[in-house]
């Protein structure tokens, strides 16, 4: 099962869902100090957009919870490209860790 779907939730507004604890890279996530929760997850978003996906900075709102990360839109191909990024680092030791090290060379802190 794939821990990210993205689907429509009512006419014309798509959601994307990333269930946490479900990824291949869980287990590093908690190796590195953090909790694999929808905050987290949150925290990856954000570092994506401003690393690799500027174009899709204020395409999409997030709504972390404890238990997933989701994202809502009126922008179909956002929420899909967001998708394929967020799919790319939950497969991808290397890929996250990249990731957590950009965030403590800017001082980002993740809210997990």
């Amino acid at each position: 099962m794939d821990p990210i779907e993205v689907d429509e939730a009512e006419s014309g507004r798509y959601s994307l869902w990333l269930e946490a604890g479900t990824t291949d890279v869980d287990d590093v996530i908690s190796d590195l100090g953090h909790t694999p929760n929808g905050y987290f997850w949150e925290g990856i978003v954000e570092l994506l957009v401003v690393s690799e996906a500027p174009a899709l900075k204020g395409r999409f709102e997030s709504d972390p919870e404890g238990g997933a990360f989701c994202a809502y839109s009126d922008d179909r191909a956002a929420l899909d490209d967001l998708a394929a990024l967020l799919s790319s680092v939950a497969t991808d030791e290397m890929h996250l860790r990249r990731l957590v090290e950009l965030a403590a060379s800017i001082g980002f802190v993740f809210d997990d």
